[in-house]
């Protein structure tokens, strides 16, 4: 991580604002449903945490232990389903499979090589009729249409905008 994530979320609270527009949208849309969210690179958990107010659990990874605990922190004292555990993505293996994956403006601050094999290997934790959130840098995205192309299952684009893919996994 070239910027220091952790000492920006030590020193300040809600440091990268609220959740963005398209998010809101596609959560709000789906309200009720309970849905298992996976947030890969999840800072202080501000998609995380709104998503879990609407009663979907989350689990939240960073790398940066500061934005962890302030995600914990709130979700303790909201009393809502989140969690965050500190863990480098490009490693992080999940142990279940989720409803909901969701990278915001993550996969850009890695490498090309690794920044694919992370969505390759996750598009596996995604149940059928699932969704995959991406927002990320614009000349990004045909790298990840191309993982997303090769995987096993198929995919149905929902949303799209310049650094913007919502996708769904067929149900099988």
């Amino acid at each position: 991580m070239s910027f220091d994530y952790d000492r920006l979320y030590r020193d300040t609270p809600d440091a990268l604002g609220p959740p963005s527009k398209p998010f809101v949208d596609f959560f709000k849309r789906v309200a009720g449903r309970g849905l298992t969210v996976l947030d890969l690179g999840c800072g202080q958990g501000r998609d995380a945490l709104f998503i879990a107010r609407m009663g979907h659990p989350v689990l939240g990874v960073d790398i940066a232990p500061h934005g962890i605990a302030a995600l914990n922190a709130a979700a303790q004292a909201e009393g809502i389903p989140a969690r965050g555990v500190v863990a480098d993505i490009v490693d992080f293996q999940p142990e279940a499979m989720f409803d909901v994956l969701l990278l915001d403006r993550t996969l850009h601050m890695l490498a090309e090589g690794p920044r694919l094999s992370v969505l390759a290997r996750l598009l596996d934790h995604v149940e059928p009729g699932g969704w995959v959130l991406i927002s990320d840098e614009a000349p990004n995205m045909p790298g990840i249409r191309q993982v997303i192309a090769g995987h096993g299952a198929g995919w149905r684009t929902e949303y799209e905008k310049a650094g913007w893919l919502f996708l769904q996994r067929d149900a099988d």
